[in-house]
């Protein structure tokens, strides 16, 4: 499986309450229940205005149904390649 970014805007989400926030996920966990192992969602950050999402999945077209479904839909889908961190120099 491949690896993805998503991004959302979504007006004063970092504002949000944590029935919120579970709210948000829960619409997640239902979605993804219904199509299966297909897709993982791994975590999601929340910015002010915007979520970052990480997820696995078989390819973006995929990925940007499940989050059509999920009734938030993807700004960005973005394709990670490779990661770095701070041990990567050594």
């Amino acid at each position: 499986m491949r690896k993805f970014i998503v991004e959302r805007a979504l007006p004063q989400i970092g504002s949000a309450e944590g029935e919120e926030l579970k709210a948000v996920a829960r619409s997640f966990n239902i979605t993804l229940r219904k199509l299966g192992s297909e897709i993982q969602w791994v975590q999601s950050y929340v910015s002010r205005d915007k979520t970052f999402c990480v997820f696995y999945a078989p390819d973006e077209d995929t990925l940007r149904d499940y989050m059509l479904r999920t009734g938030f839909p993807a700004d960005s889908i973005t394709e990670v390649r490779a990661m770095i961190d701070p041990t990567t120099h050594a």
